[in-house]
This record gives C-alpha cells, structure tokens and sequence, in this order.
C-alpha cells in the first residue's frame, strides 16, 4: 500500500509529465498542419532581349475609353508579332499629359534603352490654347533628348477643332512640321486619319478612338514604322 507521500509524489510526477506533453504537442500539430502555398518554385524566366518600341504620348497612346487590349500600342504588338518583326512596345501614354508633362519624364523612356520611340504629344497643348512656342520648345527639347539616347523617332502631328481659329491651327500644325524637317525625322501627319470625325470609330467625346478606331490608327503608325525596323 502507497503512503501519502508516494501517492503525492506519483501524482505530481503525473502532473509534470502532462504538462511536459501538453507544451510540445502544439508544436508537432503546427508542423503537421501549416497550411501550403500551393505555389511551386518557377524556374527562372529569361529577360526579354527584344528591341523595344516605346509609344510615347498622352491618352490617345494610353488608350483612354478604350476596353483593355484596346490600345493603339496594342493592336500595334500585334501587327508586328503577326509580321515576325521581334520588338517589345512599351506603352507609355498617360492620360491628360501635355508637352510639359512629356518633357518631364523622358527620361523613365530613355532609361528603357528603346530602339524606337513613336512621339505623340500636343493635343492637350492645342485643347488647353497653350501658346504654340511652348508645345515647340518642349518637343524639340523632347527629340534632343530621344536622340541623344540613340532612339529613331516617329514624330506623330496632331490637328485641332475648327472653332480654335485657322490661324491657331495653322501655327500648330506646322510645329510637327517642321520639326520633323530640322530633324529628319518621319512624320505621321495625322495620327486620327481615317478615324477622327467618324462616329462609329470615336468614342462620344469625340476625341479618343474606339477599339476599332485604334487598329486603324496602328495601322497609320505602323506605315511610318516599317522603314525604321
């Protein structure tokens, strides 16, 4: 027969012992339950060596209205793919910006090393009635810098509304011009050919190109494209 004693000291030892279990099992079940990721370790991806085109511009390369795909950058990926010509466009449009805003980051696209840049800004210059000396200057300090970084550069040359006066527009449009002629450079002279003033290929702004708008207008870009690549 156990005495108090022994009995305490076996209870005790019990205790411990429980204890000691109750500590170290959280453990082992935190080990057996971690939930997984599910995602397995992806080999590393080769770096994407293609000469990179870089659309340059404001909301009608970002492709503002238009559903995702939709781009003029886009549509224009795809011709090139279709044609086996290797390049990587780069969509560099932001909606809203104006020469000075185009200006101010040219060097996140010069910083991209592209072959090939398609400069498309001045209509919200135009829109906005900013003076015409203004858009010049900051596309030319543009193309300066474009060229110091060894880029070809397709200038893309913008009209205006009839109600922003023929003297106004004239001076406007003669800034792509004649800066496409003091640089040698080619020039779309219209980027909207064929799409600007058609309802079904505008959006009801009037301003920015459907989808079916932007391919069209791809296909304007790509006609100046083709001798550059």
């Amino acid at each position: 027969m156990r005495t108090p004693t022994a009995r305490k000291i076996l209870w005790v030892s019990l205790c411990l012992l429980l204890f000691g279990c109750s500590r170290e099992q959280p453990k082992a079940v935190e080990r057996e339950t971690a939930p997984s990721t599910g995602v397995s370790p992806k080999a590393p991806t080769a770096p994407d060596g293609r000469p990179v085109i870089v659309a340059f511009g404001d909301s009608l390369s970002a492709g503002f209205g238009a559903d995702p795909g939709e781009s003029y950058p886009d549509f224009l990926q795809k011709e090139l793919d279709r044609r086996g010509a290797r390049y990587r466009v780069v969509n560099a449009g932001v909606s809203g910006d104006t020469t000075t805003d185009g200006l101010e980051r040219v060097q996140t696209v010069t910083a991209l090393h592209p072959a090939i840049v398609i400069l498309e800004f001045g209509g919200n210059d135009g829109l906005r009635g900013l003076p015409v000396s203004t858009t010049r200057a900051n596309l030319d300090q543009i193309i300066l810098a474009l060229q110091n970084a060894r880029a070809k550069i397709v200038l893309a040359g913008m009209t205006l509304p009839p109600n922003y006066g023929q003297d106004y527009i004239r001076s406007f449009e003669a800034v792509y011009k004649d800066l496409a002629k003091q640089y040698r450079i080619p020039l779309i002279p219209f980027l909207l050919q064929g799409v600007g003033g058609h309802p079904d290929l505008m959006q009801r702004d009037g301003i920015h190109p459907t989808g079916e708008g932007n391919r069209i207008v791809a296909g304007n870009v790509m006609q100046s494209l083709v001798p550059l690549l």
